[in-house]
């Protein structure tokens, strides 16, 4: 089999060559980039299973090239910055991103996240078992799970790929009350240190994309206390 193919955009040449070694480790193939403009050329040029993304970087930010690849491209994106404060963090999933860790961190704990991505996405854009349902349909909401396409009312919702895996979850689980907690762990299903921002950004994003009118039905109801409810 050939080694799952990893982009890691950093401009710490020490740092990064730390992550390539316990990434080769694993059997990985990995490409370095230290410079902003030239790692956004790369990771659209080419494909990639997963982008370790640093924020600080010459001539352009991580923010930007999150951003832009995110245009493009669904490839899992895994920020890895010394940026502790949660309105990074909150900017980071807004553009995108799909996880967010913090330096300084373990090579091994980086390893586990880059293997949990990976393979959540590899089952998604493959079926995963799913063949048996193409569909979910619920009051004028269209998810397709084979194209991962969504529509609202015959009009296509364009999510990034975590939105698309929050709202099928919700979706395929309507009328139960899963906490901020319970939506990491099931959605995102590694340790994110308890970061709930995550799912606040992501369900906001989500209600912007397929509750613009407000004449219809809400589809995500907020439990105060409690957390979100999906409403058949």
């Amino acid at each position: 089999m050939e080694p799952k193919r990893v982009l890691i955009i950093e401009d710490d040449k020490a740092i990064a060559e730390l992550e390539k070694d316990y990434l080769e480790m694993s059997n990985y193939k990995v490409t370095l980039q230290h410079d902003g403009a030239a790692a956004l050329s790369d990771a659209l040029a080419n494909d990639y299973e997963l982008i370790v993304l640093d924020l600080m970087l010459p001539s352009m930010d991580g923010f930007e090239i999150c951003q832009r690849i995110r245009e493009k491209k669904e490839t899992p994106i895994l920020i890895v910055s010394a940026r502790k404060e949660d309105i990074d963090k909150i900017k980071g999933f807004k553009l995108g991103a799909d996880d967010y860790l913090t330096k300084p961190f373990s090579p091994s704990e980086l390893v586990a996240r880059v293997t949990g991505h990976i393979e959540r996405f590899a089952r998604l854009t493959q079926g995963g078992g799913r063949v048996q349902k193409k569909e979910v349909i619920i009051r004028g909401l269209s998810i397709q799970l084979d194209s991962r396409r969504v529509s609202l009312h015959g009009k296509e919702i364009i999510l990034t790929t975590k939105e698309y895996d929050l709202l099928l979850f919700m979706a395929e689980n309507p009328d139960r009350v899963y906490s901020k907690e319970a939506l990491l762990d099931k959605v995102w299903g590694i340790d994110c240190y308890g970061d709930t921002a995550t799912v606040t950004v992501h369900i906001g994003k989500i209600r912007e994309k397929i509750e613009k009118e407000a004449d219809r039905d809400q589809f995500i109801e907020t439990i105060w206390g409690a957390g979100y409810r999906f409403k058949v």
